[in-house]
């Protein structure tokens, strides 16, 4: 296992921070070697609120994992969310000269490099620069300009910036429970990773990531990432409401809704009651699970209403051909995905990471709970663009340099190819054939 890579994602949610240990198999799937979770008690909403809750939740969460996986384990890739989190489309250009031939990786890189020097609010950093359309000489819609020629390359570019503060919270997070941070990435986009094909990329498809703190949506068109949106409600909301509602403890609301819970109120059968225990020497509580499914059901309306806003903002509502995809622990509820679908119109699944899991003997893991673990270690596998996949392997390919560099180097062998031979030719005329040189 020495010579394998292996990759630690850590998922520091509002209700859970878990830490998965993966590697790629022969097939190219993800093979989880170990998994360790722990109750997070100093996050809310996405954002660190008690640094040593949380450290050691972190701490609790790596051990478990690096004890089943056997491992040692120094860095991980951390998933970021919450409210903080914004995005904006900015575009940007750069000038080529006009002697340059065709449109290399660097200059692409180059333009993406110069997009991550923008001005941002006071406070905010970017964490994601993602390139949507490029344009080259004020030709528009092309997703890969290398090899093109042009003097002028323009693009949209999908910016999303955090808060400095809640960054370098969750940073000294990881640092004080003795690790480095490899990557930050933004959950959704992660999540994504462990839930869409590449087909439903293609096609247009919303991801909708209910987690305990905040509700995560991601849309993807064209397999390029369009829109990024955090919503500041989750499963935990539901939980209050439950327990407001029918007045019992947080720990019996959250058994309710796992257990019981119903996202449309039609659903449930009026005359079924379940009863809990009551506080000291007071009776049993019944409780309506009809009325259970009510409070449910007019919190996930509100939810999908604000969902609903983010896909229309986006203008891409009626180019998601694939629909509707939710992942996290809210898609668990009974009838979610018939809500989405009743509200929104469009077709609704549930997204389990099993498409890119192979065999393993943590069946847990294929649960959409882990949806965003599992995407951040195959983020440290894949990039979040794909283009950028493909732009390393063309310098791979060509030894490492690139297409401008490959050029030039092919340029001067012939130059120094056709010198050698000019030269024996010379030579070969003034000696002659009998020469005894």
């Amino acid at each position: 296992m020495e010579n394998e890579k292996l990759i630690v994602g850590l998922d520091i949610g509002t209700t859970k921070i878990c830490a998965i240990v993966g590697r790629k198999n022969e097939y190219g799937k993800l093979e989880v070697l170990g998994m360790g979770k722990a109750v997070s008690d100093g996050v809310e909403r996405g954002v660190v609120t008690n640094i040593d809750k949380t450290v050691h939740a972190i701490e609790k969460a790596v051990e478990e994992a690096s004890d089943m996986a056997e491992v040692e384990i120094a860095e991980v890739i951390v998933g970021i969310a919450g409210q903080h989190i914004q995005s904006k489309i900015q575009s940007g250009s750069i000038m080529r000269q006009p002697t340059e031939d065709e449109i290399t990786v660097e200059d692409v890189r180059r333009l993406s490099s110069e997009m991550e020097n923008i001005l941002v609010p006071p406070g905010n950093k970017i964490i994601h620069v993602m390139p949507q359309d490029y344009t080259v000489d004020y030709e528009g819609g092309i997703k890969d300009p290398v090899g093109m020629s042009g003097t002028r390359l323009e693009a949209d570019f999908h910016i999303i910036t955090a808060q400095t503060t809640a960054i370098n919270n969750i940073n000294r997070c990881v640092r004080r429970a003795n690790l480095s941070s490899k990557q930050l990435i933004l959950e959704p986009l992660a999540s994504s990773l462990a839930v869409l094909s590449d087909e439903e990329k293609e096609a247009g498809v919303c991801l909708v990531d209910i987690g305990g703190g905040t509700t995560d949506v991601a849309i993807f068109y064209e397999n390029i990432i369009r829109h990024t949106a955090v919503i500041p409600l989750g499963g935990n909301i539901i939980t209050k409401d439950i327990k407001e509602g029918c007045m019992v403890m947080q720990n019996q609301a959250e058994l309710l809704k796992t257990r019981f819970g119903k996202a449309i109120a039609e659903e449930a059968n009026p005359n079924e009651i379940v009863s809990i225990p009551g506080l000291r020497n007071r009776p049993p509580k019944e409780i309506s699970i009809r009325n259970l499914a009510s409070i449910i059901q007019a919190r996930m309306e509100e939810i999908i209403e604000i969902v609903q806003n983010e896909i229309m903002q986006s203008g891409y509502y009626k180019k998601l051909a694939g629909g509707i995809v939710i992942t996290g622990g809210g898609s668990q509820l009974q009838f979610v995905a018939q809500l989405f679908e009743y509200m929104t119109g469009l077709d609704t699944r549930i997204g389990h990471p099993n498409e890119h899991l192979g065999k393993t003997v943590i069946e847990e893991v294929k649960s959409p709970m882990y949806a965003t673990s599992v995407g951040l270690v195959l983020a440290g596998f894949k990039s979040l663009d794909d283009r950028e996949e493909l732009y390393n392997q063309r310098i791979a390919n060509a030894g490492g340099t690139t297409t401008k560099a490959i050029k030039r180097e092919f340029n001067a062998k012939d130059i120094f190819r056709n010198i050698g031979e000019k030269l024996k030719s010379i030579i070969h005329d003034d000696i002659g054939d009998d020469s005894n040189y």
